[in-house]
C-alpha cells in the first residue's frame, strides 16, 4: 500500500525538523500533529506542506514560527478549580514540612498555570520557600509567561475560577488593568525562574516535591508518554507529588507501580517510591 503525498510530505518536513534544528515530534499523536502542520503551511500561504521543509532548511529564523505553531500554548489561570483546591487541601500541608520546595511547571505555555500557583502558595505562606521552575521548548512562549501580560477579557472567568479554587481575596488584587490587558503583579515572579526544557530529548531537570505536566501528555504518542512520565518520576524526591491534566492518567504507563494516586479522578499521585 502506498503512502497518500501529504502523509510523505509530513514524514519528510518532520525529517528536516530532526536533521536541521534537533526537535523530534515523531512520537507526536499523529492525528494531533498533522492537523497542526497543515494549519502551519496553510498560515504561511503555501499550497503544500513541501514549502515548510524549504524554509525549514534554509531559514534559521524560521524555527520560532514553526515552534510556535506546533505547540499549543493553550491554558488559563486556575484552570480545573478543584485540582487547585485539592492542591491547597491536600498537597501543600505536606510541602510545608520542607524548609525548601522546589516545583516543575512542565511545559508552562504562557504561564497563567505559574502564576495561579505562585498566588496559592502566596496566600499559604509557602511561597518565600518556593522555587518555581517554569519550562517549556517554546521560547516565544516562554517570553509572553515572563511578561506576565494578558487580555482584561480573560479576567471574569480567571476570578471565578480563583475563587472556586479557594482563592482567599480578589484576583483583582494581584493585577493591574489597562488598556485592554492586564499585567499580574510582578511579585509572583520573584521566586520563578524560566527555563527552555524539551520533554522529547531532554534530561531530569531538577529535583523537585512537585511536578505539574497539565494537557501536554494528550499530544504524545505512548512511547513519548512513557518517556515523559519516567523523566518525573526521576525528578521527584520520594514522596513527592505529580499533576496529570484531566484527560491524562498513568494507568497503562510503566510507571504506575512508582505512584499512589492521591486522587485518581483529579489527576493527583504521590511518588510511593524509587526502583533501587
Amino acid at each position: 500500500m502506498t503512502a497518500a503525498p501529504d502523509d510523505i510530505e509530513i514524514e519528510l518536513f518532520l525529517r528536516a525538523l530532526q536533521l536541521r534544528h534537533g526537535y523530534d515530534f515523531s512520537q507526536y499523536a499523529p492525528a494531533s500533529l498533522k492537523r497542526r502542520i497543515v494549519q502551519l503551511s496553510h498560515a504561511q500561504g503555501l499550497r503544500t506542506v513541501s514549502g515548510l521543509i524549504e524554509r525549514v532548511l534554509y531559514e534559521p529564523g524560521f524555527m520560532s514560527v514553526v515552534l510556535e505553531g506546533l505547540s499549543v500554548p493553550v491554558s488559563e489561570m486556575f484552570r480545573d478549580p478543584p485540582v487547585f483546591r485539592a492542591m491547597r487541601e491536600r498537597i501543600f500541608p505536606v510541602l510545608a514540612s520542607y524548609p525548601q520546595i522546589n516545583i516543575w511547571l512542565a511545559g508552562c505555555a504562557h504561564g497563567q498555570e505559574v502564576y495561579s500557583l505562585a498566588i496559592l502558595l502566596e496566600e499559604a505562606g509557602l511561597y518565600d520557600r518556593c522555587q518555581l521552575y517554569a519550562t517549556d521548548f517554546n521560547d516565544a512562549a516562554l517570553w509572553q509567561a515572563q511578561e506576565a501580560i494578558y487580555p482584561a477579557r480573560e479576567a471574569q472567568l480567571w476570578s471565578r475560577n480563583y475563587s472556586a479554587a479557594g482563592g482567599e481575596h480578589s484576583l483583582a488584587d494581584y493585577y493591574s488593568a489597562r488598556y485592554e490587558l492586564i499585567k499580574l503583579d510582578q511579585r509572583l515572579r520573584r521566586n520563578v525562574i524560566f527555563a527552555n526544557h524539551n520533554l522529547v530529548t531532554d534530561d531530569v531537570f531538577c529535583e523537585a516535591h512537585l511536578v505539574l505536566c497539565r494537557n501536554v501528555l494528550i499530544y504524545f504518542g505512548d512511547g513519548l508518554q512513557d518517556r515523559a512520565l519516567a523523566l518525573f518520576r526521576d525528578s521527584l524526591r520520594r514522596g513527592g507529588f505529580l499533576c496529570l491534566g484531566s484527560r491524562e492518567s498513568i494507568d497503562f504507563a510503566p510507571s504506575t507501580r512508582d505512584f499512589t494516586p492521591v486522587d485518581a479522578k483529579l489527576r493527583l499521585y504521590q511518588l510511593g517510591h524509587k526502583n533501587g
